[in-house]
């Protein structure tokens, strides 16, 4: 449970343009039944600033079932590196089966990627979620046209139920991608192997790839698809801002 009735106007204001650690010690002061969102990639140094500050913590990731051979060695390599409870989820068999069955591996290149991510990430992240009071996540403002009004703390529009607020604190959300890298080398933080092959956003293998000099880190995710549509549930609220 969450500690006794805040103004989430407040603490948002309060909250603005901090630095990461600052908003992750907040995050810890509200509430207790909260956990770390962890993709397997450069948000790993949310891990590492939250296992210093709350040893044992709550982490868990995704295991759609389709991510690359390196990111799931990585997995593994953070969980022997920190003191946290990592837990991996995995997506719904059902509803996979009947996907697979009906059209294919690999339908989201004809009809997006919306259906496929739903059933492999948003199914099993509402589960979790449904549990939870608070969540912490990776977003960063300067990752995608879609996150740029991204505020260091929010109400979850996407995972809220009626009488059951979740929150979403956002502690890299004025970070740049550059400062998470200085992050990582000065503190020795484990990164997926995948960075150094020129993978900078890396998801599910059929839909990453690599990205070119000088090109936006989300280009190899869906590259398909319109830059303003590269949400893939997790943060389906981002949509609308």
């Amino acid at each position: 449970m969450s500690n006794p009735p805040f103004d989430l106007e407040t603490i948002k204001a309060g909250l603005a343009g901090q630095n990461p650690r600052d908003i992750l010690k907040a995050a810890l002061a509200h509430f207790d039944n909260i956990a770390v969102s962890f993709s397997g990639a450069e948000d790993v140094v949310l891990v590492d600033m939250a296992a210093k500050l709350k040893p044992g913590i709550n982490v868990f990731c995704l295991d759609t079932g389709r991510l690359h051979p390196e990111t799931y060695r990585f997995i593994e390599k953070v969980r022997g590196r920190y003191d946290i409870k990592l837990e991996v989820l995995m997506p719904p068999h059902q509803d996979l089966e009947s996907l697979v069955k009906a059209k294919g591996l690999f339908s989201f290149y004809d009809d997006g990627h919306t259906e496929c991510c739903g059933i492999r990430k948003v199914a099993p992240l509402r589960r979790r979620l449904s549990t939870l009071d608070a969540w912490i996540t990776g977003q960063r403002r300067d990752q995608n046209p879609t996150r740029l009004a991204l505020d260091e703390m929010e109400l979850d529009s996407s995972f809220s139920a009626p009488g059951k607020p979740l929150y979403k604190f956002n502690p890299l959300a004025n970070w740049t991608s550059a400062q998470v890298w200085d992050y990582i080398e000065v503190f020795d933080v484990p990164y997926n192997e995948l960075h150094g092959k020129g993978y900078v956003s890396i998801g599910c293998e059929p839909c990453t790839r690599p990205v070119l000099p000088n090109q936006h880190e989300r280009a190899g995710r869906w590259w398909w698809e319109d830059a303003t549509k590269k949400e893939c549930g997790l943060h389906a609220g981002n949509l609308g801002s």
